[in-house]
């Protein structure tokens, strides 16, 4: 199971070893061995988030999340992502954003700096969106009962997690291009960069978020009517069309967990420049990352993992909500990415230790096995 699993993952990190090998020498192995820790790091509450929505997902979408899926991730947005923001930024054709990325290093890097703002600015308010939503909503298992609960029943105002956001977006805008007007930092006009990508990173939660659970929302009402219909032994004509329902609820989530990877993986880029500004070693080091993150994802949906330890999804929002804000802070301000990744870290392993001992408990209670699957299935 686990070599079926994170087969690909040390295929890849074989590979992508031996090519950093030939690139640059053993400097180049250590530092792309380094950056590919890093983005398992920064990611892991990515694999758990992920792995909450594609259990929704069968075997075939699935295995296109590990290949398809694995694929985008590495060179769309580990390789390309960076040379297009440069391209823009800098207002270069594309094939002069490559050139520049390999003969221009230190050039490269400080564009790609310089576009930090907007691409914190999009991914904080997409990852804010996706930790509002799940703090809100009113669930029957939750964690931290003195937060979630008040929390839930606030959730009951529509749109409120829009306006918080969009809250949130406007202090940091105008706040940021103040002290930077004032201290010299980022310049005044950077505001209406911010404001833009931020309100593109809503919008884009908004649009992909809508449509995959528009669909999913279909596809359970084509699954009841048609096990209704096999209940009064009626013909199950409408078996290909909850099929064809499947598929567009499928590809819509497809669609959602690859700009929520994408809105994961720019602290990740943008903290690889603290330790290479190589495009290659980059692209090596934080794709072999990325390939375990995909696994580890796949790993803990098939093994029932967030079933088992019922706390795990809320650490991980939790750990989304941070990185949201952090991402918004460094807008102005430098946060190192070892804070960045062992906050993540710790709300997961802190969700995973409240679910051991809630299991512990149930079980010293004498629970049984089925009234703890009841239980942390969420009945």
């Amino acid at each position: 199971m686990l070599l079926k699993t994170f087969g690909w993952s040390f295929a890849v990190t074989a590979l992508g070893l031996v090519a950093a090998v030939f690139y640059g020498g053993w400097e180049a192995f250590g530092v792309v061995a380094i950056l590919a820790v890093l983005e398992i790091s920064l990611s892991f509450d990515n694999a758990v988030v992920n792995a909450g929505i594609l259990k929704k997902m069968n075997a075939f979408w699935q295995k296109i999340f590990l290949t398809v899926g694995v694929l985008i991730a590495v060179f769309g947005m580990r390789l390309v992502f960076p040379v297009v923001i440069v391209a823009i930024t800098a207002k270069l054709n594309p094939v002069d954003a490559v050139h520049l990325a390999f003969a221009d290093k230190d050039r490269y890097q400080q564009l790609v700096t310089d576009a930090h703002p907007a691409i914190a600015a999009f991914g904080g308010m997409f990852l804010l969106m996706i930790f509002l939503d799940f703090i809100f909503e009113d669930r029957d298992i939750q964690w931290l009962r003195w937060i979630e609960r008040p929390l839930a029943k606030l959730g009951k105002v529509d749109m409120l997690s829009v306006c918080i956001a969009l809250i949130v977006l406007l202090i940091t805008s105008f706040t940021f291009a103040t002290q930077a007007h004032q201290h010299g930092g980022i310049h005044a006009d950077k505001a209406q960069t911010v404001l833009i990508s931020g309100i593109a990173g809503l919008i884009t939660y908004m649009v992909v978020g809508g449509l995959s659970g528009f669909f999913e929302e279909r596809l359970e009402e084509a699954e009841e009517r048609e096990h209704e219909e096999e209940e009064e032994a009626a013909r199950s004509g409408k078996k290909k069309s909850a099929v064809l329902l499947a598929g567009q609820a499928a590809f819509f989530m497809f669609l959602y967990l690859e700009v929520l990877d994408a809105s994961f993986s720019f602290d990740g880029v943008i903290g690889a420049f603290a330790i290479t500004n190589d495009i290659v070693m980059m692209a090596l080091g934080l794709g072999i990352g990325a390939m375990y993150v995909r696994s580890l994802t796949v790993y803990l949906v098939r093994q029932g993992t967030l079933d088992d330890y019922v706390y795990l999804e809320h650490g991980a929002h939790y750990a989304i909500g941070a990185l949201a804000l952090i991402l918004m802070v460094t807008i102005q301000y430098e946060i190192n990415e070892v804070i960045t990744g062992l906050v993540g870290v710790v709300l997961i392993a802190l969700s995973f230790w409240s679910s051991v001992r809630r299991n512990r408990a149930l079980a010293a209670a004498g629970a049984g096995s089925g009234e703890k699957a009841e239980v942390s299935s969420g009945v």
